[in-house]
């Protein structure tokens, strides 16, 4: 076998296509001596014996090493030029009460951005000080419980919020720590809809409105301003955004604070991991080194303080860290025209139990994953395409990926890198549960979240009649 002419360039034919990428799959990924998949030295079929499939499975420990590990890079890095860094992780990756407390436990602040957050992150135990509080449209309820709770920073996302803010801290007799959100409009290379710093978009404020907006904040009596905020997008390799959204974050910090204290600066997150082979995902201490030297080096260009610095990865914590187990289903061999010398060539479909409802991102934002049998195999590597079991044709789990020819319906399949943003943008699409969320770690495994049944479904129907138990005699 051969790389198949309906493969795309950047995908790599594999002379062993039951391969684990080290930089791909989560930390303690490894095969059995049978060859089975494992994860936190427990196997992808113990797993699915116990749990069923679709199933998302988290490595504990890589979680957070990772967390860990970027805390140390931008302390050090930071430290290096006088000052203070502060790692915040961005719930929306994907948040339990669990999960909080495993960034709580390194040391690590936590993001929020709806009410549903901030209560799964103060069930969890968290000093709300610890708390930074964003979103676009917060209602009225949400901030006064912001407020109300002592979340540390509420994050400005609009003029409107200065004075909604400052009423509610009013009302509670607090004075509330706020930041600025300020769209920088730096263009990050990444996809339309995760590129969040472009002038026609909800988020933040315009760039020549932040100095008035700051102003604004300062004249209220139950506000202090902490300082501003960035986020170019998500998913980004390419470090020159950065480094050009910290310049221009820096030319507004220096005009402020000749006016007033302007402690902190926050430029979000956004770094990108890797799906595939093909990507090439930052180290966090390149990040951190890279960051440090931008700031020490306008504060000097300035001759201004340098701010305590803040950041927000999330991704990058939790998301090589987290597989999905699925159960193989349909086997469909398609023969396509290819338009050259070759004539004709083959892509498998195929189908498994899960799809677009336990991974929208593929149909969202056309993401590219790595899919492995849970298996080994020497069979030779066709060109496949993983497809969900969705009434759409958009339901595409991994668009392009060589899996051994042998592959056949009732194989575990895993696809890698699944830690974020899966779990957190699944639905009920077509009426399918969302499967468990596992923790693995030392050989055991325990539940996260707890999977969705039919009768959890039907028990929101209000028109389902409920059903007599036998014996009752009604």
């Amino acid at each position: 076998m051969s790389e198949n002419p309906l493969a795309p360039p950047r995908l790599r034919f594999p002379t062993d296509a039951s391969e684990l990428v080290d930089r791909i799959w989560p930390a303690s990924a490894t095969r059995t001596d049978d060859g089975d998949l494992a994860i936190g030295g427990v196997t992808a079929t113990d797993l699915v014996r116990q749990y069923g499939t679709p199933l998302y499975v988290v490595d504990e420990r890589d979680v957070q090493s990772r967390a860990v590990r970027v805390r140390n890079a931008f302390t050090e890095a930071f430290e290096g030029i006088g000052t203070r860094a502060h790692v915040y992780y961005a719930g929306k990756a994907f948040l339990t009460t669990q999960v909080v407390a495993w960034m709580a436990e390194a040391d690590l602040r936590v993001d929020v951005c709806t009410g549903g957050e901030l209560a799964v992150a103060l069930a969890a135990g968290i000093d709300p000080a610890m708390l930074g509080f964003h979103g676009n449209d917060k209602s009225d309820a949400e901030i006064a419980r912001a407020v109300e709770v002592g979340v540390g920073t509420i994050v400005l996302d609009s003029h409107e919020e200065v004075h909604r803010v400052a009423r509610a801290a009013a009302d509670a007799g607090v004075v509330q720590r706020v930041r600025i959100r300020i769209n920088s409009g730096v263009h990050a290379s990444t996809h339309e809809y995760l590129a969040t710093a472009r002038e026609d978009q909800k988020f933040g404020i315009p760039l020549t409105e932040a100095v008035a907006a700051a102003e604004a904040v300062r004249a209220e009596s139950s506000l202090v301003f902490v300082g501003l905020h960035s986020h170019i997008g998500s998913q980004i390799f390419d470090e020159s955004g950065f480094r050009e959204a910290a310049r221009r974050l820096m030319d507004v910090h220096a005009t402020l604070v000749e006016t007033g204290p302007v402690p902190e600066l926050n430029l979000g997150g956004g770094w990108g991991i890797d799906y595939t082979e093909a990507d090439s995902a930052f180290a966090p201490e390149d990040v951190a080194d890279a960051l440090a030297a931008i700031i020490a080096e306008a504060c000097a260009e300035r001759d201004i303080p340098v701010p305590e610095v803040a950041v927000e990865p999330g991704r990058y914590i939790v998301g090589p860290a987290g597989i999905t187990l699925y159960r193989v289903g349909t086997i469909k061999p398609v023969t396509l025209e290819t338009g050259d010398d070759a004539g004709h060539a083959t892509r498998t479909y195929v189908s498994v139990d899960g799809g677009m409802s336990d991974n929208a991102r593929p149909a969202l934002y056309g993401a590219d994953y790595t899919a492995r049998l849970a298996r080994t195999s020497e069979s030779p590597a066709v060109l496949t395409r993983v497809v969900g079991k969705h009434c759409e044709s958009g339901d595409i789990v991994v668009n392009d990926e060589y899996l051994p020819g042998d592959v056949q319906r009732g194989d575990l399949l895993a696809v890698a890198a699944t830690g974020a943003y899966c779990w957190a943008l699944s639905s009920n699409y077509n009426h399918v549960g969302r499967p468990p969320v596992v923790a693995v770690a030392d050989g055991a495994a325990r539940i996260l979240v707890r999977g969705e049944s039919i009768d959890d479904l039907l028990a929101r129907d209000t028109g389902v009649v409920p059903v007599p138990h036998a014996g009752t005699g009604h």
